[in-house]
């Protein structure tokens, strides 16, 4: 049965951010469709978790700032989700902060946050699993060995205003995707991102807030409204299962038509 396919009974899925936004509506996604979920998270977290729990699935907390984390932080968190939940099959590399400013203003302590919460970080999260999904002596041929997603953004494929580091990690991003694509797609690794258009997040409240900025987003939306977390459920269930086993590489907009326009 096609169905079967996005069944993702008996897997476990690590996800970044899952206290709220993107991250808790993937999270949430996810565990409604079987998976067990390790929530990597710095605050707000027990929401998500009752709400997993409450689909009978469990849940593993792994405490940790993205910001400071070092790739030894992240291999270990990667070890403690195996140690906690006995096997890793999702990443889901959803984290990441925004900070607004005129580029000719923006200073080097937003720019380092930036880059080391939404690229570097999931890089090297990223390169943690892969060793893990390399070294799996437990998966069928022509199964995948892991699954990997990357939440970039459709600033991703364009510039935007007042975001240059946002901008350039999301850029950066979508480059990672298909160069790991290349590197680990024969070797049974799925690694695709979404790229999420204007959501309700807290991210977007100050542009939300804006008369201006908000009229003239929703302007330009095809769909004449901003987007959900919970938009991006299906399309994360695509990607976290058996149903996308040879989907490489992709950006897969969630944007209400934006990039369309």
């Amino acid at each position: 049965m096609i169905l079967d396919q996005f069944n993702l009974a008996g897997k476990v899925a690590l996800v970044t951010g899952p206290g709220t936004g993107l991250g808790q509506a993937i999270a949430l996604a996810l565990a409604e469709a079987g998976a067990d979920i390790a929530g990597v998270y710095r605050e707000s977290f027990a929401e998500t978790q009752a709400r997993v729990e409450a689909l009978g699935r469990r849940w593993l907390s792994l405490p940790c700032d993205l910001a400071t984390a070092a790739p030894a932080d992240l291999q270990e968190l990667v070890a403690q989700a195996v140690a906690g939940l006995g096997r890793l099959d999702i990443v889901v590399n959803n984290a990441g902060i925004i900070r607004r400013a005129p580029a000719v203003d923006y200073s080097e302590a937003d720019w380092d946050e930036v880059m080391q919460v939404n690229l570097k970080a999931a890089f090297f999260l990223s390169q943690a699993a892969a060793r893990y999904f390399l070294a799996r002596a437990d998966v069928p041929a022509g199964r995948a060995r892991g699954k990997i997603i990357h939440v970039a953004s459709v600033l991703s494929c364009q510039g935007g205003i007042l975001v240059a580091a946002y901008t350039a990690s999301k850029s950066g991003l979508a480059g990672l995707t298909r160069l790991l694509a290349n590197e680990w797609a024969a070797h049974g690794i799925n690694v695709n991102a979404l790229a999420p258009g204007y959501m309700v997040t807290r991210n977007t409240e100050p542009l939300r807030r804006d008369p201006q900025r908000n009229a003239a987003i929703l302007a330009r939306i095809p769909a004449g409204r901003w987007g959900e977390p919970a938009d991006l459920q299906g399309a994360a269930v695509f990607l976290a299962s058996e149903a996308s086993n040879y989907v490489h590489g992709a950006l897969i907009p969630v944007d209400g038509g934006w990039l369309a326009r």
